[in-house]
C-alpha cells in the first residue's frame, strides 16, 4: 500500500504542477521554444493494463487481487472534456464462506479460488490543462458510472449463496499522458471502482458454536473500495 499511496501522491503532484504552470507560465514564451505544446483534440483507442485490490467486505467473501487488462475508446469533446467508453477484465480471486462451520474450523473460510469479472463503464475526464501538454504531459482527472459483471466463478460448495452477481459500479480517476509522439500517448493511471455487495441471509445464520459471519447488526449490503492502477498506450487518429 505503500508504493500505491507514492504512485497516486506522484501523479497528483505532476497534476497540479503541469496545470499551474500551463494556467500561469505560458505568457512571454517563444513559441518555438516554448515547452506548451497543443493537443491532437480527437479521438482514438487505447489499451491498458494494471491491478485491482481493495476491500472483499465485512464478510471477506468479495472479489479482489485481480490483474487488469482492457481497452478504451477515447471520443473528444471540446478542448477540456473527454469521453471514455471501457471495457475491462480483471481475473482475480475470492473466497468460500461456510456459514455452518463453526468460527474455528478451516472449513469456515477456504480459497482463494480464481473468478473473473468484466466491467463496462463511461467515464467523462477532464483535461487539466486543456488542449496544452506541457513537455508533453497533459494530467486529468475523471469519474464514471457503470456495470460489472462475474464471468468465472467458484462453485458454491458450502450452499451458502453468495455470488458476485451483477454490480452497478462508480468510479474516479487521475493520471498523466505523455505525449511521445503528436499521435501516441502512454498513461499513468490511478483510479477507484466502487460497488455494493449484496450477502445471502445465510451470513446471518448461527453456527454450532454461535459464531455467525455477520451480527445480526450488520447489513446484508456494503459498498466496498477497490484502488486500479494502471499504464496505458493510446493512439489519436
Amino acid at each position: 500500500m505503500t508504493v500505491r499511496r507514492y504512485v497516486v501522491g506522484g501523479l497528483l503532484g505532476l497534476s497540479v504542477v503541469a496545470s499551474y504552470d500551463v494556467a500561469s507560465a505560458q505568457v512571454g514564451h517563444n513559441p518555438a521554444s516554448s515547452p506548451y505544446r497543443d493537443v491532437l483534440l480527437r479521438s482514438g483507442p487505447a489499451f491498458f493494463g494494471g491491478h485491482l485490490s481493495g476491500s472483499r467486505g465485512s464478510a471477506d467473501a468479495g472479489f479482489s487481487n485481480g490483474d487488469v487488462v482492457g481497452v478504451r475508446y477515447e471520443l473528444a469533446a471540446g478542448k477540456t472534456l473527454l469521453a471514455q467508453f471501457n471495457g475491462t477484465y480483471v481475473k482475480g480471486d475470492r473466497f468460500i464462506l461456510n456459514p455452518a462451520a463453526d468460527s474455528s474450523s478451516p472449513q469456515r473460510k477456504t480459497g482463494p479460488y480464481a473468478a473473473d469479472i468484466f466491467i463496462i463503464d463511461l467515464m467523462l475526464q477532464l483535461r487539466l490543462t486543456g488542449a496544452k501538454s506541457w513537455r508533453g504531459f497533459a494530467p486529468y482527472a475523471g469519474a464514471g458510472i457503470g456495470v460489472g459483471f462475474e464471468t468465472t466463478a467458484p462453485p458454491d460448495t458450502t450452499q451458502s449463496g453468495y455470488r458476485f452477481g451483477t454490480k452497478f459500479t462508480v468510479s474516479g480517476a487521475t493520471g498523466i499522458r505523455w505525449y511521445p509522439l503528436r499521435r501516441v500517448s502512454l498513461t499513468g493511471d490511478a483510479r477507484f471502482v466502487l460497488w455494493k455487495e449484496s450477502y445471502p441471509m445465510s451470513f446471518h445464520q448461527t453456527a454450532p458454536d454461535g459464531s455467525r459471519i455477520l451480527p445480526l447488526i450488520h447489513d446484508l449490503s456494503e459498498w466496498t473500495f477497490h484502488p486500479v492502477l494502471s499504464v496505458g498506450l493510446g493512439w489519436i487518429f
